[in-house]
């Protein structure tokens, strides 16, 4: 039997060609009728795999969070000492695997994958739902962090804040919201913006080194907070709701 001109369709085909357009042309972008025609088939041979549009843009969410990198969770366990201020992998005090320096590097990796297709972010904003990958991501931070001592609880907020910083650094650039035109910033009105035309031409270096602030700032204060639950203080030893 001779083999069909074009590949056959299948899940990963449209997911593919979805991402595609969401990485061109942003979520609008994405309808039936251009997955169709980019894939050489009738609109309706799509529902033989998803139902909805929502459907394929949840698939081409899961596969960017399928590229994140959780292998610096394996491993973590209670003890770990929080690292230094500078962040990066170590190892506790027992031998076990630093918490803060998994979450240093897993930051850098999720963001890393949301750099290269930013247009996807409000999806993966609504949570992982029912997402195979997201729901591996979330179930890494927290088995991690309840590895390393902290309660469930704060594990749990730990994972929401991590998720909010993270997400929210890659929504948009500070940098690249300045125009590169030296007159739009008059100094009688902006007094202290003489020098934000050059922001633009810095975009890369601005957003990287504010992501990179943010997150030491962020991993400092939870190793403060961490190092007060590993003594006892009767504040961070205090249940609270949660998971």
């Amino acid at each position: 039997m001779a083999r069909p001109r074009k590949p056959l369709l299948s899940r990963d085909r449209i997911v593919e060609a979805a991402g595609v357009l969401v990485d061109e042309e942003g979520l609008e972008a994405v309808s039936t009728r251009r997955l169709a025609a980019a894939l050489g088939v009738s609109g309706p041979s799509l529902y033989n795999h998803f139902r909805t549009k929502d459907a394929i843009l949840e698939a081409v969410a899961d596969a960017v969070s399928a590229k994140v990198d959780l292998s610096m969770f394996a491993g973590v366990a209670d003890g770990g000492s929080g690292g230094g201020s500078d962040g990066g992998s170590g190892g506790g005090s027992d031998g076990g695997k630093d918490w803060r320096g998994a979450l240093y590097d897993w930051a850098h990796s999720y963001r890393e994958a949301l750099s290269d297709h930013p247009n996807i972010v409000p999806v993966l904003a609504r949570g992982p739902g029912r997402r195979p990958a997201g729901l591996r991501l979330a179930d890494a931070v927290f088995g991690a962090m309840t590895a390393a001592g902290w309660p469930p609880a704060q594990a749990t907020r730990i994972g929401a804040l991590m998720r909010y910083f993270i997400l929210g650094s890659a929504v948009a650039s500070f940098a690249g919201g300045f125009v590169d035109d030296e007159t739009a910033y008059d100094p009688a009105d902006y007094p202290h913006l003489g020098q934000a035309h050059l922001l633009a031409e810095r975009r890369r270096e601005v957003d990287e080194g504010a992501f990179e602030t943010g997150l030491t700032a962020l991993l400092d204060g939870l190793a403060l907070q961490y190092e007060a639950l590993r003594a006892g203080a009767p504040e961070a030893a205090r249940p609270a709701p949660g998971c």
